[in-house]
């Protein structure tokens, strides 16, 4: 997999419109991936014991936002650097060891890429193109290969 100029292009000007409403836009991939997948919340201790609404529940809302933001990232290096980086407070490593042990598999990334998906075409329908959609999939690809790897 190699991505293109154009498809690093793609994903950093999409990444810098969500930036500043970023925490948003993390919600709704969440969200969206509950919609998908209800059981799938059961997979986070934070989670399965709370009464808190899913749009209000702060733990959800901090997680929700690392993931979105170190995905954004991750995917705006992959042309720069070759391979998805974390950032500095996580490793590919770890998020392989989580999520093997959350039983995680190829269906629940695909799922959660189409979640992602979706909430950027929902959140940006004036830049949304099959270009940008193929330059989201083809980071999101990069980046789980990436986890898998290490699972």
């Amino acid at each position: 997999m190699v991505i293109t100029a154009r498809q690093e292009a793609l994903v950093v000007s999409s990444w810098n419109e969500m930036k500043d409403d970023a925490p948003t836009f993390a919600l709704n991939l969440y969200l969206k991936l509950f919609e998908i997948i209800p059981s799938a919340a059961k997979r986070f201790s934070f989670l399965r014991d709370s009464n808190v609404p899913l749009e209000k529940n702060a733990k959800l809302k901090a997680h929700a936002m690392g993931v979105f933001v170190m995905t954004c990232e991750a995917a705006t290096q992959l042309r720069k650097t070759g391979r998805a980086n974390m950032g500095a407070n996580t490793s590919v490593q770890h998020l392989g060891a989580v999520h093997f042990k959350a039983g995680i598999g190829d269906v629940h990334f695909e799922i959660l890429k189409f979640a992602l998906l979706e909430t950027i075409k929902e959140g940006l329908p004036y830049m949304w193109s099959g270009e940008l959609k193929d330059a989201w999939s083809n980071s999101y690809d990069h980046l789980v290969a990436a986890i898998k790897a290490e699972m």
